[in-house]
């Protein structure tokens, strides 16, 4: 059977992991908090969403106007550019953030 732990040693052991553990604090992403996924899922969803709403306007049109397929491709490159500007603001947001965030300097 093996021996009964020694508690100055596991005490010791539980300090060194306490130290180790708050002098590892997770780092903030940018955006106010969110991290680099939920940035990135939030640049998809912003691109689905500008595709989605120039989908639904140019169906409406088409459908107004009874130009089946025309007004609906025009709208829906319209909002595919709208939301990779947005995207692109959103990128533009986040690296100026890290820039300025004092906790994400570059490791080597």
């Amino acid at each position: 059977m093996a021996e009964d732990p020694d508690p100055a040693r596991l005490k010791a052991l539980e300090d060194r992991i306490a130290a180790l553990k708050a002098k590892e604090k997770p780092r903030s992403g940018g955006l106010g908090g969110i991290g680099h996924g939920e940035a990135a899922w939030r640049m998809v969803i912003e691109l689905v969403a500008g595709m989605g709403i120039g989908l639904a306007i140019g169906y409406g049109l088409d459908t107004l106007f009874g130009s089946k397929p025309i007004l609906m491709v025009i709208f829906v490159l319209l909002g595919f550019a709208a939301g990779i500007r947005t995207m692109l603001r959103t990128a533009a947001e986040l690296g100026k953030q890290a820039g300025s965030d004092p906790g994400t300097e570059k490791r080597d």
